[in-house]
């Protein structure tokens, strides 16, 4: 979620960078720089020594496993395949909405900075529900979100007021915003550590996929536009579908070995588990803490000779 938020910075900061540098080429030098002096920051040369050789000193390291070894699971290769089936259609139907807020904002500083703050939203809105709700639960609901936003724009754009197609576009660009963002952040959890990076490697990959076919919809005097709003619309449903058969990762130790990845299993979704009771049996200002009298009390009762008294 931190590098959503530095990602959006960027996006906020880039416009006046580039007016202040007026040439595209003058502007990728910048950027270029400014890159190379947060990594030298970031990673200073003089610690990564020290860090091999911390590593080469502590216990041994487990063995990760390629990409291919994710084939051979059941569980993991599942759960990948809905997270990034799920990142590829955010980013492949924003397109679809974005372009009904280019008549409104003509400019491009204007509608920059509208998509920017609709992915500023997104952002804070999944940090606000995704710990709370859960992580399929938000997942689910950005999802139906995106779905039923496109499949509006989609059937009802000519019947529709000018208004609601403005607002059914802004929250389509939110929901399927979050819905990347927040498939890449399931997937760092519901994958295990030995496979981690490779599982994250192709949710990505499968991201940036989405974004590529983004330019097909541009070639003028086509209709490939429609195509691909009525492919990412059908995506989208299918999508709602494939979310909830994935596991929570809310509350729970991030899995280590394929083992442990094996072993998720899909919780009810809108029926929670029963939380443990911390209270105790008595209260704390209850319990006795002199038992002498106690004692003597059941001594007579044990030396008297009266028989006991029937109810």
């Amino acid at each position: 979620m931190v590098a959503g938020f530095f990602w959006i910075a960027g996006e906020l900061l880039l416009p006046g960078l580039a007016l202040l540098c007026r040439d595209w080429r003058v502007l990728q030098g910048a950027v270029t720089m400014i890159l190379a002096l947060l990594a030298g920051r970031l990673y200073p040369g003089s610690l990564l020594p020290a860090e091999l050789e911390t590593l080469s000193e502590g216990p041994p390291q487990p063995r990760f496993h390629s990409v291919c070894d994710i084939c051979g699971t059941r569980v993991i290769w599942k759960n990948g395949v809905i997270l990034g089936f799920a990142a590829f259609i955010g980013s492949g139907i924003r397109h679809c909405f974005t372009r009904n807020l280019v008549p409104h904002l003509p400019h491009f500083f204007s509608s920059h900075l509208a998509l920017v703050g609709a992915e500023a939203v997104a952002c804070l809105f999944v940090c606000l529900t995704a710990e709370r709700f859960g992580r399929r639960a938000i997942l689910l609901l950005c999802t139906v979100l995106t779905s039923i936003s496109s499949l509006l724009l989609l059937a009802l754009t000519q019947y529709l007021l000018e208004l609601i197609v403005l607002t059914l576009s802004v929250v389509g660009t939110a929901a399927s915003h979050a819905v990347t963002m927040l498939s890449i952040f399931f997937a760092s959890e519901v994958l295990p550590t030995v496979i981690r990076g490779a599982g994250l490697g192709l949710v990505l990959g499968a991201s940036f996929m989405g974004k590529a076919a983004a330019p097909i919809t541009a070639i003028p005097n086509s209709r490939g536009f429609f195509l691909h709003h009525v492919v990412f619309a059908s995506f989208a449903i299918l999508a709602v579908l494939s979310i909830m058969l994935l596991p929570e990762s809310q509350g729970r130790s991030l899995p280590q070995s394929l083992q442990d990845g094996e072993s998720q299993r899909r919780p009810p979704l809108f029926r929670r588990p029963p939380r443990e009771d911390h209270l105790p049996l008595l209260a704390p200002h209850a319990i006795p803490h002199d038992y002498s009298r106690l004692a003597a009390s059941s001594k007579r009762m044990l030396r008297s000779p009266d028989p006991p008294r029937e109810l």
